[in-house]
């Protein structure tokens, strides 16, 4: 896990089945194959096609292109893994990659699910108890109502005056940027309670709300962190994810840019220290919004992260191998101490989209060439002829620039970005161009809306 050989111990799986799609499916059966480990592939009709499908050693279509048909399809999936008498389930990320009941339905199955424990899963992924267990745990938390907000009105509006305008109504179950509304106003403050709550139902099936501090210009940092069933947990450093559209990131850079060295330590032992806590296993991210030199926890990811890349940049260690193999009951061989963080590494994600307005561009890509050269890692599925299905997330691949220095990193990325090729679709290719000469971008450290007020001007 360190720079150099690592002597782990001798346990491993024979055949993983990936239970996801994309250029995740292929990075995760890389990381197989150089492990020596079988690979099976489950696909939609709509993927039969699909370069990391051919290349499985086992392949089974599990239904029709809708997702909720196909990869979310729990029974075909645990059927996949039966009939290919896979031993373990790679969710990825995405999809059912943090469903406790997915993890659960696994285990029971006689399966090694590759992430944490369902009962973890389920914690964090209500972001009340995850807060709760946090701030148990010492994490410092966005301040705002103690757990769900109740279902008494004057009680709400006195958390929400001892909070202080502006404030942020989230839904406890929910994520990718939806069930969430910012309220200015004591005026509009019921209202937005009652409507953040029926879009909470309705998407999340948990109509469970509660309140933050709405911060006004915040930066989105997040920390990586690896634990083993031993409670032997490590920081990987951290990474700034906050160039975003629509709650999405588009640029991921690890370091994050301009953090206080005694802040960036303090806060990567505490997450480390959390997961001893709370019985973490795997690879997890926890989210951060940093602000006036302060780091408010947000959430923690259970899961394999899409910007994972960086960090395995500037620290040497293949995440995803580590993942599979703390799963395999191993024992991590690295403390801290041994954990090395050298250079810098960005992340630019590829989306099939319109590069300003972000309207999907699915359909067949005619030509591609990804870049190469010093420090450049592209991850992705696609090829020429590939054709890109309106079923799924925009993301068809990242391109990664690693340099000793972050002007280093971003001068080859701006390179490799010249040197990119997609014909026959939209892509987003553009807008990361613009953006690695963007001023504000090159002194780093821009906030989470720096990104939609630059384009809505």
């Amino acid at each position: 896990m360190q720079r150099g050989p690592v002597a782990w111990t001798l346990a491993m799986f024979e055949k993983i089945l990936i239970a996801n799609r994309g250029e995740i499916a292929l990075r995760i059966q890389r990381a197989c194959r150089e492990l020596g480990v079988k690979t099976v592939a489950v696909h939609s009709e709509a993927d039969a096609e699909a370069k990391y499908v051919k290349l499985a050693d086992e392949s089974v279509c599990i239904g029709p292109p809708p997702s909720a048909l196909s990869y979310l399809n729990i029974p075909a999936i645990i059927s996949a893994a039966e009939v290919t008498d896979a031993q373990a389930i790679h969710p990825g990320y995405g999809f059912l990659s943090e469903n406790a009941d997915f993890a659960e339905r696994v285990e029971k199955s006689g399966f090694v699910f590759i992430g944490p424990k369902a009962e973890t899963i389920r914690m964090m992924g209500d972001k009340v108890s995850a807060k709760a267990a946090m701030r148990k745990a010492g994490i410092p938390c966005v301040p705002g109502s103690e757990g769900a907000l109740p279902e008494e009105p004057q009680e709400i509006i006195k958390t929400a005056r001892a909070v202080g305008y502006p404030v942020i109504i989230k839904a406890a179950g929910g994520g990718g940027g939806r069930g969430m509304r910012v309220v200015h106003t004591e005026a509009a403050l019921l209202n937005a309670v009652a409507m953040t709550r029926a879009e909470a139902q309705a998407a999340f099936g948990n109509p469970v709300v509660y309140m933050e501090k709405f911060l006004e210009a915040p930066r989105h940092i997040e920390v990586q962190v690896l634990a083993d069933r031993f409670r032997n947990a490590v920081y990987l450093g951290d990474r700034d994810c906050s160039m975003q559209r629509r709650h999405q990131k588009i640029i991921e850079e690890a370091p994050a840019p301009h953090l206080p060295t005694r802040g960036r330590i303090r806060v990567g032992e505490r997450c480390a220290e959390a997961c001893r806590k709370i019985g973490y296993e795997g690879a997890g991210t926890f989210e951060f919004l940093y602000e006036d030199d302060e780091f408010y926890f947000i959430e923690m990811n259970t899961r394999l992260q899409v910007e994972h890349p960086v960090t395995e940049m500037i620290t040497g260690i293949d995440i995803v191998q580590a993942q599979i193999r703390i799963a395999a009951g191993e024992r991590m061989p690295v403390k801290q101490r041994d954990i090395m963080f050298k250079g810098h590494a960005i992340e630019c994600r590829i989306n099939a989209e319109d590069p300003y307005k972000f309207t999907p561009s699915p359909g067949r890509i005619t030509s591609w060439h990804m870049p190469g050269g010093p420090g450049i890692r592209v991850d992705s599925h696609v090829y020429a002829n590939y054709f890109v299905p309106p079923n799924y997330d925009s993301l068809i691949g990242k391109l990664i620039a690693y340099g000793d220095t972050r002007e280093q990193a971003i001068a080859r990325m701006g390179i490799a970005l010249s040197e990119a090729v997609v014909e026959g679709i939209q892509t987003n290719l553009p807008l990361h161009a613009e953006l690695m000469r963007d001023a504000a971008f090159l002194r780093g450290g821009t906030s989470i809306h720096y990104l939609e007020q630059k384009l809505a001007k």
